[in-house]
């Protein structure tokens, strides 16, 4: 079975997007990446665990996609007799509830938007790889569901205003991967859902000091997921609730302020206050959830005295349900932090996958030693080997949805490439 273009709701760019054959359209496609994002005021717990809607407001930046992104590919067509998924290279069960609701709720709005549309009883194929890790705390869920919303609302002709909403059924910080930049996702009142969505607060360009240093202590797989710590927090810890209720509110409204005013050391103060709470609401859970490690507090230790040392906030850290550390920084102190890493926690081996220690924008080693004095005042012991690499980067743009058909991971058949 085919399908005639004149029959379907007006699509962009559809000469780049429809595969035809004899003059009927075998197949529509899209490819899109998006990005990670990594919380400053951080999301934990669910007042609704079905609609994935959070217990309070958070707030992050969009990180660039030229070093960290999900790329996925959707193709839907009349010949497909099931939905099909593959992630890295293995094929996942369709039947996910999650990817089941995005599924649903694009399929939904294409319909509302015209109801004889063709393509709503159409089976998808999706094909979607990451370019770091999954599930070690660097927010793969969030970009790979943003990507898949941002690719599906393509094939489908769903509004890039309904993306926010139907990203967040997928993974609740998915929600601000639709957007670059800074983000705010509200966690609304209504019980349907529908105002808690997320919002540009300022775009990637507004604070372009801004850097971004990613400090991966551990790529594998977290023992206890977000979405299985967030219910046992809800349920047992006694300081969630003051933390959402009282806590966070004031701290979103002074961190917005601070980026607005492009003021590092409000931001920085936030930052750090508020990973350290979140944390402390995963130890107060019971039983208490670790996800930071001892390398995680060594780099905590010695962030906490350069800081205190400066006598400023230099490298505000967070740290997400995972072990790996993210700085945010100004570029002016770039290379010194990179210095301090190099110092108290040097390579001992290239990292096996070859790319090397430093990797991003700054892909080669500091260049020039940290100074004695910055030395002697934090202290410790070298502990070679304790940080697998260090990835640089900084805040950037939000899904892309790329034109040229060789960037698809799909194949004439629906398949994924070889």
């Amino acid at each position: 079975q085919s399908f005639h273009p004149s029959k379907m709701a007006a699509v962009s760019h559809p000469a780049k997007r429809l595969r035809v054959d004899g003059g009927l359209v075998k197949m529509m496609i899209a490819t899109c990446t998006a990005p990670v994002n990594i919380a400053v005021i951080k999301y934990w717990g669910k007042r609704d665990e079905k609609l994935l809607l959070p217990i309070n407001s958070s707030l992050s930046a969009t990180l660039h996609q030229d070093q960290l992104h999900a790329k996925t590919t959707v193709g839907i067509s009349n010949d497909f007799t099931e939905d099909r998924i593959w992630l890295n290279g293995t094929e996942e069960d369709i039947g996910n509830t999650r990817l089941q609701n995005c599924f649903r709720e694009i399929r939904a709005r294409a319909k509302a938007k015209s109801p004889d549309d063709p393509r709503v009883s159409m089976k998808i194929r999706v094909c979607s790889v990451n370019n770091f890790p999954t599930a070690a705390g660097l927010a793969s869920s969030a970009a790979g569901y943003a990507c898949l919303v941002a690719a599906l609302a393509e094939v489908f002709g769903v509004a890039d205003t309904e993306l926010s909403s139907i990203a967040r059924m997928g993974s609740g910080s998915a929600c601000r991967s639709v957007y670059g930049g800074w983000v705010r996702w509200t966690m609304g009142d209504r019980d349907d859902g529908v105002d808690s969505i997320a919002s540009q607060v300022a775009p990637a360009e507004h604070w372009p000091e801004m850097q971004i240093l990613v400090f991966v202590v551990n790529a594998a797989k977290k023992t206890v997921s977000s979405s299985s710590g967030m219910q046992t927090s809800v349920k047992t810890s006694a300081l969630i609730d003051h933390r959402a209720k009282v806590v966070v509110p004031q701290r979103m409204r002074d961190i917005e302020t601070a980026i607005q005013a492009k003021d590092f050391e409000t931001f920085g103060r936030i930052t750090i206050q508020d990973s350290n709470q979140f944390h402390a609401v995963c130890l107060d859970t019971y039983p208490p959830i670790f996800y930071m490690n001892d390398v995680s507090k060594s780099i905590v230790g010695v962030l906490s005295r350069y800081n205190t040392h400066a006598g400023k906030v230099k490298a505000a850290y967070t740290f997400d349900a995972g072990p790996n550390c993210v700085v945010y920084c100004l570029k002016s102190d770039v290379n010194e932090i990179l210095s301090l890493v190099d110092t108290f926690f040097p390579p001992n081996a290239e990292p096996e996958d070859g790319q090397g220690y430093y990797r991003g924008i700054s892909s080669t080693a500091p260049a020039s030693p940290l100074p004695e004095s910055i030395k002697s005042a934090v202290g410790g012991e070298p502990q070679p080997g304790a940080i697998r690499y260090v990835l640089h980067t900084k805040p950037g743009p939000g899904p892309t949805v790329l034109e040229d058909p060789s960037d698809g991971l799909l194949d004439d058949a629906g398949m994924p490439k070889k």
